[in-house]
């Protein structure tokens, strides 16, 4: 072989190499994403689902307080009980039911053959004995229940989170369901988009290896030191379009879930339009249920606040990065109720508006790993200036971890915060022994 065919060869196999070796390991990676995406899919409609079942049953507890509260146990005013609640539907599937302590069904607005059996020992295509169970969630448990049961649209067989709760002085449980077939085709769904992802991503590697195969061979020779350069400075562009790409994700995330709050808006407003129908009728529970509508509200609206404040921050673009950082640390100390303590030993002008963010992100990933893993009681955050350097500590009391596994693990919090120091030229120090864990990042003061 002739030199340049040579040097073209030891160009072009590596490459060739290289991209065999990314697509196994995307194909690899995908698998895991895969999986983790349909348990995160999963988690987070489930989550859903409960808050929504939680919000039902309030309603349908706000409709029959009147009756409840009065303090008259006669079989009418229980029976009147049962007959608001079996108008109580919503959804085209949704209901709510009735059972006493006993398993003996008192009210099925959909499956009027099942009223007055006892169905302690009915059981579903799984063996769970489902009353047994419902009453045992009502009484020791979260009042969450999974089974299998009837679905009245489809008349089919599928699963079914119910949620319940026990009514002592009459003796009932009370509850109500949601159907979860929709959870398999979220799942579904989420695995088929991971998988054209990675299908495109491949696609996309291989056109550009194959580019570049004919550019090396079209090229030969003209491989020189500007040509590294240039790649280093592609390369250097393209980890900083990931780190936008990142913040504008959160952006978008900060936007949409704005909207995921709308079911407890929804129940918000039946809280309203129940002390409505009460004011107009001159009940009593008008205005109770006003003003628990009001909390409702006022909580609603602040998680929203406090979702927006985490996804991007408003006090770094107005006020800088002290004032951010001290807002989230009271509000981080609020939440936790980990005793943080913020010192601040540098000018905010010392700071660009791209390092603030940088500081910030790595501040909240690092306190964030404080509540899930330390067991701290106190904490502490620090930024000085030191020797042309910024200089960030967080430390706290917790049990501490081993450092060196931490490095070989699979979690994205350290590495997220080394990927942001790095993109600064920055370096990030961890020590930690029992009672005492420091993360010190330290980055570069560039001045304009």
């Amino acid at each position: 072989m002739q030199l340049k065919h040579k040097i073209v060869t030891l160009s072009v196999l590596p490459l060739i190499l290289s991209v065999l070796f990314i697509c196994v390991l995307v194909f690899a990676q995908s698998r895991k994403l895969e999986e983790e995406q349909a348990r995160l899919v999963e988690s987070s409609i489930m989550t859903a689902k409960k808050a929504e079942l939680r919000n039902y049953l309030s309603l349908a507890m706000s409709l029959i307080a009147p009756l409840y509260d009065g303090g008259v146990d006669d079989e009418a005013t229980r029976n009147r009980a049962l007959a608001i609640l079996s108008q109580a539907n919503f959804g085209r599937d949704g209901y709510f039911f009735v059972y006493d302590q006993h398993g003996k069904n008192l009210m099925h607005p959909r499956q009027a053959e099942l009223v007055g059996k006892e169905l302690i020992t009915m059981t579903d295509k799984n063996g769970l004995p489902v009353i047994k169970a419902l009453l045992n969630s009502a009484r020791e448990g979260d009042g969450y229940q999974l089974y299998d049961w009837q679905k009245p649209s489809t008349g089919q067989i599928t699963g079914k989170l119910a949620y319940v709760v026990m009514l002592d002085r009459w003796g009932w449980m009370l509850g109500t369901g949601i159907y979860i077939d929709d959870v398999e085709v979220a799942t579904l769904k989420s695995r088929q988009e991971v998988a054209s992802g990675v299908l495109t991503t491949v696609l996309a590697i291989a056109s550009f290896s194959l580019v570049a195969v004919l550019v090396i061979f079209a090229g030969g020779l003209m491989l020189n030191v500007s040509e590294h350069r240039l790649a280093d400075r592609k390369l250097t562009l393209l980890n900083q379009r990931i780190v936008n790409l990142q913040e504008e994700e959160r952006s978008r995330v900060s936007r949409e879930l704005h909207d995921g709050i709308s079911q407890e808006l929804v129940s918000i407003k039946f809280q309203y339009e129940l002390a409505a129908m009460e004011l107009a009728r001159g009940g009593e529970g008008g205005l109770e249920n006003l003003r628990k509508g009001t909390t409702r509200l006022g909580a609603a609206i602040g998680e929203i606040r406090r979702i927006s404040h985490d996804l991007r921050p408003s006090l770094l673009d107005t006020l800088g990065l002290s004032a951010a950082i001290d807002q989230q640390v009271r509000e981080f100390e609020q939440r936790t109720s980990i005793r943080t303590q913020y010192e601040c030993g540098m000018a905010a002008t010392d700071v660009g508006p791209e390092v603030s963010l940088t500081l910030f992100r790595i501040i909240q990933e690092a306190l964030a790993n404080v509540e899930r893993h330390a067991k701290a009681t106190t904490a502490i955050v620090s930024i000085t200036a030191q020797q042309g350097m910024i200089v960030l500590r967080v430390e706290d009391n917790g049990v501490g971890f081993d450092t060196n596994a931490a490095d070989d693990s699979h979690g994205i919090g350290l590495r997220n915060i080394r990927e942001r120091a790095d993109h600064h030229l920055g370096s990030v120090t961890l020590a930690s022994v029992h009672g005492r864990t420091e993360l010190q990042v330290q980055i570069p003061i560039v001045n304009a």
